[in-house]
C-alpha cells in the first residue's frame, strides 16, 4: 500500500519459502477484523469476543529471539493487557492474582509443550484507606511510598504427553515493575526498571512489569482497511500506550533438544481460574495476527482455548484467506490462487533448512532457529529482506511483521511483486540494548504543565508524610489528613455561608 526501499538480498531461495508463514498465519486476513472492528485489533488485542472483556487475561504479542548481546541465551516476551492509557488511575495496571501465565516450548517438533515457565503473582498493599496507588515519590522498589506493589514466583514444568513429570521453583517473590504514574511519583523510572531485573541460577533472568506497547502498525486498517483509499495509512495507533510485559532469558541449552536440533517452537497462554478452583486456558498466542485475522468469529474463542496439537481443525482458515479478497474488492489487485498449500506447510512446520525441526507436526506455533546469530543491522523485513535472524524465524522487537505479511499474502511468494504496507516501519519509542530490552512504558503525567505551574513537586512530596501505614515512621497515616481535609472543608463551609448571608443582607429594601 505504500513503497519502501529494499536492501539485501531480498527474494530467493529460503527468503522466499519463509515468508509464507507470514501469508498463511498472520496475515491471512485483516478481512474478518475488517468487517467486525469490535471483536479485534492490533496484533492479539482484543481479539477474539470472550477475551476481549477480561483484559488482564489477554496476550497480546509474543516475541522470540536470539539475545543481540549475549548470543547464547534466547529471549521469550509476552505481552498483556491491550490499550493500557498511561493516566488510567487510580487503578492503574495489575496481573492478575487468579491467573497461571505461561511460557510454552516445544524443543522436537511434535506439537506439544516440552518446557513450561510459568509466571504467577500476588498484589500487596501497605495502605487501604487511601485510593492512592503510590503516597509520595517512589525512588525504590521497596520505597514506602509504593503503596501498591506486585511478586511473582516462576516455576519450570516438564512435561512429557502433555502431562509434568517435574516441576521445580525457580524464582520466589520477585518484584514487578510498577505502573509509571507519571514524574512527580516516580521521578526516575529508569531506576525502578533496573530493579526489576532479575537474575536467575544458571545465566537466565527474567523481568515482569509495565512497558510500553512494542507492536507498532496503523490500527485503521481495520476501517475497511484503511478507508477504501489508502487516506489512512502511516499512524501508529498504538503510539502511547503500554501494557504488562513477561520476559525472559534463557541459556539457548536449557531450551533445546540437542546441539543438533536447535528449533525450538514458542507460544504463550493464560489460565484462569473458575468457580469451581479449576484452571483453564482463555488466551493463546505464538505467531502475530493469527487468531486476530486468520480466525473468523466462530472459531476465535476455540482457538484460545486450544493446544498447537489439534490446529488442524483450523486449516481451512488458512487454505482460503479472506484478506486476499477484500483487497481484490476494493482496490482490484488479483487474489492469489486457492488452496494457499505454499504457504500452510511453511507457516505450519517452519522453513526447511532455517527453522523446522526433523519429524515435525504441524501446527502453529512461533519457531526459532536458536543457532542463528544476531544480525548486525536487522532489517525490519526479516527473512524477506534475506535477514534469517528475522520473522519469521521467530519474531524481534524491530520486525515490522504488517508489512512482510500484506506483501506476502498478495502473492510475493508467487511472483507478484509488491511493496505493500502500512507506512508505520518502527516503534515510536527505541528499544533497549540489554534485556529485557522494552522501551520504558510512557508516563502518566505526559501531558503539557498547567499555566502558570513549574516542575516542583514539593507539595505532592509531603503526602507521604501524612498517608504512610499504621506503624511506620513519620506522621500517623490517613486520619491525619482526614481531619486536616474536614477542618478545611468546614472552614470553607462557614466562610461561603457567611458571605452569603452578607449578600442577602446588602439586598433587602429595610
Amino acid at each position: 500500500m505504500t513503497p519502501f526501499s529494499r536492501t539485501g538480498a531480498g527474494h530467493g531461495g529460503i527468503a522466499t519459502l519463509i515468508c509464507g508463514a507470514l501469508a498463511a498465519g498472520g496475515l491471512a486476513a485483516a478481512g474478518v477484523t475488517a468487517l467486525e472492528p469490535k471483536a479485534a485489533s492490533a496484533s492479539s488485542h482484543r481479539e477474539a469476543p470472550l477475551i476481549s472483556g477480561t483484559p488482564q487475561y489477554d496476550n497480546t504479542d509474543v516475541y522470540a529471539f536470539v539475545s543481540p548481546d549475549k548470543p547464547d541465551t534466547t529471549t521469550i516476551i509476552a505481552n498483556w493487557i491491550p490499550f493500557e492509557e498511561p493516566a488510567g488511575g487510580p487503578n492503574f495496571f495489575t496481573f492478575a492474582e487468579d491467573a497461571q501465565y505461561d511460557l510454552r516450548v516445544d524443543n522436537n517438533g511434535d506439537a506439544q509443550e516440552d518446557l513450561l515457565f510459568r509466571y504467577t503473582f500476588r498484589t500487596h498493599v501497605k495502605n487501604d484507606k487511601t485510593f492512592l496507588y503510590n503516597t509520595g515519590p517512589v525512588t525504590s522498589l521497596d520505597d514506602p511510598d509504593l503503596n501498591i506493589t506486585q511478586t511473582y514466583d516462576i516455576e519450570l514444568l516438564k512435561l512429557k504427553n502433555q502431562y509434568p513429570v517435574s516441576r521445580t521453583k525457580v524464582a520466589d517473590d520477585v518484584p514487578v515493575a510498577p505502573s509509571n504514574v507519571g514524574k512527580a511519583s516516580m521521578p526516575d523510572y529508569g531506576t525502578l526498571r533496573k530493579q526489576a531485573i532479575h537474575q536467575l541460577a544458571g545465566g537466565a533472568a527474567t523481568f515482569a512489569g509495565q512497558a510500553d506497547d512494542p507492536f507498532f502498525l496503523d490500527l485503521r486498517v481495520f476501517d475497511l482497511l484503511y478507508g477504501g483509499n489508502l487516506s489512512e495509512v502511516g499512524n501508529d495507533t498504538l503510539k502511547g500506550y503500554n501494557v504488562n510485559s513477561i520476559a525472559l532469558q534463557v541459556p539457548n541449552h536449557l531450551i533445546t533438544e540437542s546441539a543438533d536440533q536447535p528449533v525450538v517452537g514458542i507460544w504463550s497462554t493464560t489460565q484462569r481460574k473458575n468457580a469451581r478452583g479449576q484452571f483453564r486456558q482463555v488466551s493463546r498466542l505464538g505467531n502475530p495476527l493469527v487468531n486476530e485475522v486468520v480466525n473468523p468469529l466462530k472459531d476465535k474463542d476455540t482457538f484460545n482455548a486450544s493446544a498447537p496439537k489439534d490446529d488442524a481443525q483450523f486449516l481451512q482458515n488458512v487454505t482460503n484467506p479472506e484478506l486476499p479478497k477484500l483487497i481484490e474488492a476494493i482496490y482490484k489487485i488479483k487474489a492469489p490462487a486457492e488452496p494457499r498449500n505454499d504457504l500452510v506447510d511453511v507457516f505450519l512446520k517452519g522453513v526447511k533448512d532455517l527453522n523446522q525441526p526433523p519429524h515435525v507436526t504441524p501446527s502453529e506455533q512461533l519457531r526459532l532457529n536458536t543457532s542463528i546469530k544476531p544480525a548486525a543491522k536487522p532489517k525490519r523485513l526479516g527473512v524477506l529482506d534475506g535477514d534469517t535472524a528475522g520473522f519469521p524465524n521467530g519474531r524481534r522487537l524491530t520486525d515490522d511483521v504488517i508489512d512482510a505479511s500484506l506483501q506476502v499474502v498478495e502473492g510475493e511468494l508467487l511472483g507478484a511483486k509488491n511493496d505493500l504496507g502500512d507506512a508505520v516501519d518502527k516503534n515510536d519509542k527505541k528499544f533497549g540494548h540489554s534485556f529485557p530490552y522494552l522501551a520504558n512504558p510512557t508516563e502518566g503525567s505526559r501531558g503539557p504543565l498547567a499555566k502558570g505551574v513549574d516542575s516542583g513537586n514539593d507539595v505532592r512530596s509531603q503526602l507521604g508524610d501524612a498517608l504512610r501505614p499504621a506503624g511506620a515512621t513519620g506522621s500517623d497515616d490517613t486520619g491525619l489528613i482526614a481531619m486536616s481535609a474536614g477542618a478545611g472543608a468546614a472552614g470553607v463551609l462557614l466562610v461561603g455561608s457567611g458571605l452569603l448571608w452578607w449578600r442577602r443582607m446588602r439586598n433587602r429594601a429595610y
